[in-house]
């Protein structure tokens, strides 16, 4: 039975849910917190007005789109707009269901009355909340060309179909992923673990304390990719509950699964444990319908979600030759926040069995952040390399091999399948991740560059974000 509520009680809400028309300022909550260094790059297009498109952030729940929005916020307030020409709805509040968005628009400009020809900045939070609401959200971009409207919502797989479907040419996509280590380092107050050494005109991150950046490494596998696991003791006491209750429930059991054809949710969560579980290794399709007994069309049906969902990462196989295979029958899965396996199961150290793919997870963790590189791993009857670049032609432009050890430095001819790959495709240099050593090697026109793995992950990450920060203020 829907219940209807009156107008004078949607005003109040809203009046709470925008206190800066009164006070000028956000939430203290909110504005104490540090910024991720994703807001560099969502602000500019926050106050973007030249394009009449909506502002779609999306992500997997709790990596802080919230708070982002609050944030942007507080920045249009800095920047001198008018306090009352900015209008937050939280979609999930039980008083606005049932309330159509223009309804809800109208109503704020009504409470301070706000002309049409004003330029407003209108932030819908969970809008996955709403059925339908791209449709609703299309119609107020067309009518509405003064408003500029900027949405969220954690349902990401169902968001990001709807959107592709429904709002080609009027919104634009933000995604908003977990942490990088380099966020995770800054949010905990560690940057004095890795200074900038400029050489030649060329800058290097590189630290005096391998020790204990290894050992914050190892909390950012375990724990890093939400901001507030990474800031809470009393979550990090029970990461399992808040990760598995919190996100992963929420996400294969509530974020409409049944766009994509699921509708066996107790299979989709063994298959997302079974991932879990491995991630980092190789699978195809055989090996996991004989784990799991289920048929293999459903499991790449599966898999579409997870990947939708922003939950794992698939990274194909090519072969010595650096070519794809007609048909892919084996991949890799990875996890996109290596977090979610440690509360899954339980935190690992730095020698755990699992280590090596634990750290293969977490350099992957950083390159998804980069959404247009073309990242695979190479493997053929007795090699293996554990990532390859490939260039717009298609030809492998750079190779590296993700290691857990010391061993390779003083025996880099040990690496033979990533000798052998670089020697068939003419590259003179490779990455190889250490332990705690930092130094390059030649050995005939080899050139073996040895890095800690935690700080190849900090520096991926951090130049990632520079890079289109870099791009978001040329463009």
């Amino acid at each position: 039975m829907a219940i209807h509520f009156s107008e004078e009680q949607i005003i109040n809400r809203l009046r709470f849910e925008n206190p800066w028309w009164e006070s000028n300022n956000i939430d203290r909550y909110y504005s104490n917190m540090k910024r991720r260094e994703y807001f560099q790059l969502l602000f500019p297009l926050v106050t973007e007005r030249s394009i009449k498109r909506s502002l779609v952030l999306m992500g997997p729940r709790r990596v802080g789109k919230t708070v982002l929005l609050y944030q942007a916020i507080d920045e249009l307030i800095k920047i001198g707009i008018n306090c009352k020409f900015i209008c937050y709805f939280s979609i999930e509040t039980p008083l606005y269901n049932g309330v159509a968005l223009e309804e809800l628009v109208n109503l704020y400009r009504k409470i301070h009355s706000i002309p049409m020809n004003s330029e407003l900045y209108i932030f819908f939070d969970e809008i996955q909340y709403l059925k339908d609401w791209e449709i609703h959200l299309k119609s107020l971009v067309d009518s509405y060309h003064n408003f500029k409207f900027i949405v969220s919502g954690s349902a990401a797989a169902a968001l990001k179909l709807k959107s592709q479907e429904s709002g080609a040419g009027r919104f634009t996509e933000f995604i908003l992923p977990p942490l990088t280590f380099h966020e995770f380092l800054s949010l905990t107050g560690n940057n004095d673990l890795i200074y900038t050494d400029i050489k030649k005109e060329k800058f290097f991150y590189k630290s005096n304390d391998y020790k204990n950046l290894n050992d914050k490494f190892i909390d950012y596998i375990n724990y890093g990719g939400y901001p507030e696991l990474s800031l809470s003791e009393a979550i990090r006491s029970d990461p399992g509950r808040y990760i598995r209750n919190d996100i992963i429930d929420k996400v294969l059991m509530r974020d409409l699964p049944s766009l994509y054809g699921i509708s066996d949710i107790q299979e989709l969560n063994s298959l997302f444990t079974y991932i879990s579980y491995n991630t980092g290794s190789e699978m195809s399709l055989e090996e996991i319908s004989q784990n799991s007994g289920v048929a293999k069309n459903t499991i790449k049906k599966y898999l579409t979600y997870l990947e939708a969902a922003f939950l794992i990462k698939i990274i194909h196989r090519i072969d010595q030759n650096g070519k794809k295979f007609k048909r892919a029958n084996y991949f890799k899965v990875y996890l996109t926040n290596p977090s979610l396996r440690s509360a899954l199961f339980s935190p690992i150290n730095a020698s755990d069995a699992l280590i090596g793919n634990m750290i293969e997870t977490s350099i992957f963790a950083q390159w998804q952040h980069n959404q247009n590189h073309r990242l695979y791993y190479s493997r053929w009857n007795n090699g293996e390399v554990d990532i390859v670049s490939l260039n717009s032609k298609q030809k492998p432009d750079w190779c590296m091999e993700i290691k857990w050890s010391n061993r390779f430095v003083n025996n880099p001819n040990e690496l033979k399948s990533v000798k052998t790959f670089c020697g068939k495709h003419s590259l003179d240099e490779v990455m190889v991740t250490t332990i705690d050593i930092y130094t390059e090697k030649k050995i005939n026109s080899l050139n073996y560059h040895f890095i800690p793995a935690a700080l190849y992950c900090y520096t991926v990450g951090r130049n990632i974000i520079q890079g289109k920060q870099e791009k978001v203020t040329i463009d």
